[in-house]
């Protein structure tokens, strides 16, 4: 109810308002369109001015370029059977800054991964001031599959690849390994890192703010595989041949042992094996003495396998006719300050029973009828004392004496294997000369197209004349009989060696070795076995090294499938 005012009382009217001045409407729309003007000007400005600006600018928060890794190429034996290969993997890494620091995100993260708790929560606050840092690097997809289904923000995954070697320690030393970013770190992986690795490509991606994929847009470089690497190794005479030596080297409680080989008629390396070995698949507690390939990087005086070698140029003299006959009585000499013996007093020894008795006497009394250092000139024909030129990362030279300092005992040393040191390949490769008509081949670890070209070391009726006294040297009532293969001729030599040490020549510690070729009538294989320091009681070659070439010369002669040239007879098996 409104209340009524007073008789003659009238009521207050508000005041009426001031109509806006014209100036002050100039002014306020001058402002908004001003205002307006410049909006739409920024926007002209951004979408047509710097549009290419701002889309670079965009383009570098979500554009990203990612590697597309190169496989690496492939290592196959002669055969094609794979002996390393690269298997696809993934590495998960992580932005520390975008990692949740929720307990129960980060435990469930941690098990995922294998590790333990604390130890990646002190990872990730060692690298908080970073933007990466590795989880777990070349899982397999499935096991980096069950972690990224966590979700877990700030986790990527890279592909990569992951080397992996089917043949596992028998062929180790030969391949070498690569190290966790696929990059060759030993052996062949090495010597052919820039050839095996190949090309990286490139690829534009579109990812969010967390650096997580969105999308595949386009590939800006393909990826070139590398190369593929075909050895001369023959798989199947590998196995056989690693299975035999270390079943000897564990027999005779030995440091450790190699064996060589060779193709007699092209030079190619049909196995090498040593011991001790390790698994390239998994090296958790690796041994670094079984990275090494013995065969090609360790020197050892080889002792009487050199005999034949030395003989071959003492007959290329003329001095010395086939019925030269040599009183080695009575089993002991001396030369200058040295005494020289042989195993026993074998008397008057023929050159072939200087080779078969194995006379250090024999030998000796040849090289000091002559003035010429022909043994010495024909050790640095076959190759010693050089690189054999494989390019094996580290391949020894082995050494040779300069001959300024050579003396009486050192000239008659040498012509028994005392004095210079080799490697097992030098020696297999200095026997292709006996095997080949006096035409010594190069060693090779890649396969051949063509038989390499022989280079004329020995005159082929000297080269012919030392196989047939090598052929004497094993047969059946000798040293070297249980090198005897059934069904197959062999020339061979065996060789015992005393090691030496910081102080000279150590006592009871010795070298077994034995070189042969097989089949004499048509020389398919050349044969290196050395074992290092047995301790059983016998240690001489024949009873060592021997039986060792027999059982891998007579199964790998099976293999190549190469026909018996001579018939069993009682006594033949070793």
């Amino acid at each position: 109810m409104t209340a009524e005012l007073p008789r003659g009382v009238t009521p207050r009217r508000p005041p009426p308002m001031e109509p806006m001045g014209r100036a002050r409407y100039v002014v306020m729309m001058t402002l908004i369109l001003l205002g307006l003007g410049l909006l739409a000007g920024r926007i002209v400005d951004l979408h047509v001015i710097d549009r290419n600006f701002l889309q670079v600018q965009g383009d570098a928060r979500t554009l990203r370029t990612d590697p597309i890794p190169a496989h690496r190429g492939m290592i196959t034996d002669r055969h094609g059977e794979p002996l390393a290969i690269s298997t696809p993997v993934v590495t998960l890494w992580a932005n520390p800054q975008d990692l949740p620091a929720d307990d129960i995100q980060r435990l469930r993260l941690a098990q995922a991964l294998g590790q333990d708790l604390d130890a990646l929560n002190e990872r990730i606050a060692r690298y908080s001031e970073r933007e990466f840092m590795y989880l777990r690097r070349r899982m397999t997809p499935a096991q980096a599959e069950e972690v990224l289904k966590l979700r877990v923000p700030g986790v990527h995954a890279r592909e990569e690849y992951k080397r992996y070697y089917p043949a596992g320690e028998v062929t180790a030393q030969l391949l070498g390994v690569t190290n966790v970013d696929d990059q060759g770190q030993e052996g062949l992986e090495l010597a052919y890192q820039s050839y095996l690795s190949g090309e990286p490509g490139k690829r534009r991606v579109l990812k969010d703010r967390r650096g997580r994929l969105v999308r595949d847009l386009e590939v800006l470089q393909e990826a070139e595989p590398g190369g593929n690497l075909t050895l001369s190794i023959d798989q199947r005479l590998q196995y056989m041949a690693y299975r035999e030596l270390k079943a000897a080297v564990d027999e005779n409680d030995a440091d450790g042992g190699v064996l060589v080989m060779m193709d007699a008629r092209s030079g190619e390396v049909l196995a090498m094996a040593n011991q001790p070995s390790y698994n390239p698949n998994n090296r958790a507690g690796l041994d670094p003495q079984g990275l090494r390939n013995r065969a090609m990087v360790d020197v050892f005086e080889p002792g009487s396998v050199m005999k034949p070698l030395a003989m071959s140029a003492l007959l290329e003299t003329g001095r010395f006719p086939r019925d030269t006959v040599v009183d080695t009585s009575p089993g002991w000499m001396r030369i200058d300050r040295y005494t020289i013996r042989d195993v026993s007093n074998n008397g008057e020894l023929t050159l072939a029973g200087i080779l078969r008795k194995s006379s250090n006497i024999g030998m000796a009394k040849l090289t000091l009828q002559l003035d010429d250092p022909v043994v010495p000139d024909r050790y640095r024909a076959l190759g010693f004392g050089q690189a054999p030129g494989t390019g094996f990362p580290g391949e020894a030279t082995g050494n040779m004496p300069a001959p300024a300092v050579w003396s009486s005992s050192q000239w008659a040393a040498l012509s028994y294997g005392y004095g210079l040191s080799v490697t097992a390949l030098q020696l297999a490769s200095a026997y292709t000369s006996i095997a080949n008509h006096g035409e010594r081949l190069p060693p090779s670890l890649l396969r051949l197209n063509r038989a390499a070209q022989g280079e004329p070391v020995i005159e082929p009726d000297v080269a012919d004349r030392v196989l047939a006294m090598m052929d004497e040297v094993v047969a059946p009532g000798t040293g070297a009989r249980r090198a005897l293969v059934p069904g197959y001729s062999v020339a061979g030599k065996t060789g015992t060696v005393r090691k030496s040490g910081s102080g000279g020549y150590e006592q009871n510690a010795y070298r077994s070795l034995f070189v042969g070729i097989t089949p004499v009538s048509d020389p398919r294989i050349i044969t290196v076995v050395m074992i290092d320091h047995p301790r059983g009681d016998a240690y001489y070659g024949g009873a060592i090294a021997a039986p060792v070439f027999s059982r891998v010369a007579g199964s790998a002669l099976r293999i190549l499938d190469v026909p018996p040239d001579r018939p069993e007879q009682e006594g033949d098996s070793p």
